[in-house]
């Protein structure tokens, strides 16, 4: 693989590309992020030449973007998994597919929603049938969940954030962004139906990109009974590739549901969510039918 020598430049733009400066090294990041971690595996789903990958491997884990991990010993086989300084590359790969949604695949125009034919959509709704990754979240009261649930169904709802009177204003502008209002109604609406998710079988986890003591808040003003999670970090939106817009300087999610079995597999899913409260008791029918 034929690299230029970047060493020497003092732009950080520069010393990124020296690393990851291909289009085969981002698309290797985003396969292993979102939890395809094996040679075999990262080959099948890019299609790319086992020599081409070999090196882009062996690249990345040279400049200490991933680190190997055996995992047999005869033959010797690795799982490739992000380091530290390769989970620094998800805003990145985050802000890569904003920007294609919005200004390649859509028309430039900044919302917190999609249409039902767009390619967001059609992205979001291919996670049918796929497993969650192994990710853990902070919660808004300082514990540390796992996405997949232990023992029951889940609906995870990702929406856009919440903010709390007093505690945090809403971004410049929000009122007029398309799909951005509502979460407070679609959280408290969720709260009201707490009891009868729980007892159809499912329990309800709430994610948005918010720092945890936003969603400490706001949880704290809306009464909710079940956990917020933030992926303020932007590892499930990376892993998942799910839609995200920005707005005041923060990437988003936009409003979007999912219904996970318990065995972690991706079993229903809302994309778009145009009307917030109806959509709980869409996934309350759901639930209640599975």
């Amino acid at each position: 693989m034929r690299r230029e020598d970047l060493s020497a430049d003092d732009c950080g733009i520069a010393q990124t590309l020296g690393v990851v400066g291909d289009w085969w090294s981002w698309l290797v990041v985003r396969e292993i992020a979102g939890g395809t971690t094996r040679f075999d595996g990262v080959q099948r789903s890019l299609g790319i030449s086992r020599r081409a990958l070999t090196e882009r491997l062996d690249s990345l884990v040279s400049d200490g973007v991933l680190e190997r991990r055996p995992y047999s010993e005869r033959p010797v086989r690795h799982d490739y998994v992000l380091t530290r300084r390769g989970e620094g590359l998800l805003p990145v790969l985050v802000a890569m597919q904003e920007y294609g949604d919005r200004y390649l695949l859509g028309d430039g125009t900044l919302t917190a929603t999609a249409a039902p034919d767009s390619a967001e959509a059609a992205r979001a709704h291919a996670l049918l049938g796929r497993e969650l990754p192994p990710i853990e979240l902070p919660a808004y009261d300082g514990r540390s969940v796992a996405l997949r649930p232990a023992d029951r169904w889940r609906v995870l709802y990702l929406f856009p954030g919440a903010f709390a009177p007093d505690a945090q204003g809403y971004p410049p502008g929000w009122g007029d962004l398309p799909g951005a209002a509502g979460c407070t109604l679609e959280s408290t609406t969720y709260a009201r139906r707490h009891g009868q998710f729980r007892a159809a079988g499912a329990e309800v986890v709430g994610v948005s990109t918010q720092r945890p003591d936003q969603q400490a808040a706001f949880a704290a003003h809306a009464g909710l009974p079940f956990d917020l999670l933030s992926d303020q970090d932007l590892h499930l939106a990376a892993a998942l590739r799910l839609p995200t817009f920005r707005a005041s300087g923060v990437d988003r999610f936009k409003r979007q549901s999912l219904l996970v079995d318990p065995g972690g597999v991706i079993r229903h899913i809302q994309m778009p969510v145009t009307d917030p409260a109806g959509s709980v008791e869409e996934m309350l029918e759901v639930v209640r039918s599975r």
